[in-house]
């Protein structure tokens, strides 16, 4: 199976905590998959709201396909998501808890199929995200003294 990432939403794992995440296909026009495989989608702002026992992917910005006619789509337009009714009902009564919410974290083309991961996702304290850039900074920075230390004994040896 070829699997080609198209986009994936950073700040969403950057503000929440990810818990569960599921796979599920979208609901697209002609124009909205055209312009998917020009990698023309912006996950930024996308959360998933349900609504009358359905999926809805809201704030993805999907641009207008340049080369259609005037039958282009609305590139905000709410589109549904494709998942098993269990799935679907497991989900929604996990958002309907406090604090929890549903956020798209990658656009995916599976067999030239698009696909969305979305995710059971706890929003961050401005402390945690603190907390989560020293803890990366930190690895960072062991990282570079590691491949320094292993530069420098490789040119001793010789």
């Amino acid at each position: 199976m070829a699997i080609k990432t198209i986009t994936t939403n950073r700040r969403a794992y950057h503000n929440y905590n990810v818990q569960d995440s599921v796979e599920a296909g979208i609901v697209l026009t002609g124009t909205e998959i055209k312009s998917i495989r020009d990698g023309r989608v912006n996950l930024v702002d996308a959360y998933i709201r349900p609504e009358k026992g359905e999926l809805w992917l809201l704030n993805a910005h999907i641009a207008r396909y340049e080369a259609s006619s005037y039958m282009n789509h609305d590139p905000l337009r709410p589109r549904k998501l494709l998942l098993h009714r269990k799935q679907i009902n497991n989900l929604a009564s996990k958002v309907a808890e406090k604090g929890l919410t549903l956020v798209a974290l990658k656009l995916n083309l599976k067999n030239g199929i698009a696909k969305v991961d979305i995710a059971l996702a706890k929003g961050k304290k401005l402390y945690d995200k603190r907390e989560t850039l020293l803890r990366q900074e930190t690895e960072r920075e062991m990282e570079r003294a590691t491949k320094r230390r292993q530069t420098e004994g490789g040119a001793r040896v010789t």
